[in-house]
């Protein structure tokens, strides 16, 4: 089979690989037909950010190619949406939802596809089949109707901008919604759309890129372009997204945070000794949420957003391009890059 590996950085290609086999009775071979670029894959490409080679992709619907003789809930020709992190569904840590601390699978980036051994040493869905294991807890069937490059985007950076919002708008219905910066560029703009989607009531979006801001106010967002650096604080809300991506902007962002509200940071702070206002944040209450996206635990939410209609990805900017063009876009700019087979 064929797969898209990083080499180093600056460089991907197309590699031939033997195909892989069922490894044991509760796996899957998928065939994928569209995969995403994560927010973050372009820089791991670019920077090498963890360690190559390895095959890149880990947003990915897919078509089921054959399961082990323990999967019940999938069948051969079955389309199926791919959790991009790597969970057994059957651990204490998976039995509190907690799929994304999957206790058998474990590693450095966190058990995933595409991030190479920092992810555990799992495929890229870039290929022509990826190897799923506990297919019946991981895979998801993918809805009716439902073109496969919206459903590639849903299972990372949508699912990490619903986190951010969804849950909060749960418990606080109609607040307001504050998006600030956008490093990881589609996350902030998902964000945004779902919060519209949700019933938030003001959604602001501040961020330094001309082309991300009024990428914003397409979507409902009061979207202001900053010129400059990022001020003490902006008119505070109570569910506040950073994506800054830098030690002033996450300032900024817990400063802009409504006494008792919630900020989530979405995009990686690499600095392990970036500063916090600790002070403010106790003396108003302030919770900061750090961590990674749980795909797992969310994605069933996300895809009925999608199949009721109330959420479109493709409402955010994106470029599709086919298949065996995957080599030359992986590097190329865009907000969303979607590769398709079908």
């Amino acid at each position: 089979m064929r797969h898209l590996v990083y080499v180093e950085p600056g460089i991907v290609e197309w590699q031939e690989v033997p195909d892989p086999d069922l490894p044991d009775a509760a796996a899957a071979l998928v065939r994928p037909l569209a995969v995403a670029r994560c927010d973050l894959d372009a820089s791991m490409a670019a920077f090498g950010i963890f360690p190559g080679p390895f095959p890149v992709g880990h947003e990915v619907v897919a078509e089921v190619l054959a399961v082990g003789s323990a999967v019940r809930r999938h069948h051969v020709g079955d389309r199926v949406v791919v959790p991009f992190q790597v969970s057994c569904g059957a651990c204490a840590a998976c039995g509190r939802g907690h799929f994304a601390a999957c206790e058998p699978y474990r590693a450095r980036a966190g058990a995933a596809f595409g991030f190479g051994a920092s992810g555990g040493g799992h495929g890229g869905a870039v290929a022509d089949v990826l190897v799923v294991p506990a297919a019946d807890h991981l895979l998801l069937g993918a809805p009716a109707g439902i073109d496969a490059t919206a459903l590639c985007t849903l299972a990372d950076n949508v699912v990490d901008a619903y986190r951010a919002v969804g849950p909060a708008l749960a418990e606080r219905p109609g607040s307001d919604v504050l998006v600030l910066g956008g490093t990881a560029a589609s996350i902030g703009l998902y964000a945004v759309a779902l919060a519209a989607a949700l019933g938030a009531g003001r959604v602001r979006y501040v961020d330094t890129d001309p082309e991300r801001v009024d990428a914003a106010g397409r979507l409902g967002a009061e979207a202001e372009l900053l010129d400059g650096p990022w001020p003490h604080h902006v008119e505070r809300a109570a569910i506040v997204v950073d994506n800054t991506g830098d030690a002033a902007g996450l300032t900024t962002s817990l400063r802009s945070t409504q006494a008792y509200g919630l900020c989530t940071a979405v995009s990686i702070h690499f600095d392990p000794t970036t500063p916090v206002p600790l002070l403010e944040m106790y003396t108003r209450g302030v919770t900061l949420h750090v961590s990674r996206a749980d795909s797992r635990r969310f994605l069933p939410t996300v895809l009925d957003l999608v199949a009721s209609g109330r959420f479109d990805p493709l409402d955010v900017p994106h470029r599709i391009v086919p298949w065996d063009q995957a080599d030359e876009a992986w590097l190329a700019p865009a907000t969303k890059l979607i590769v398709s087979r079908v």
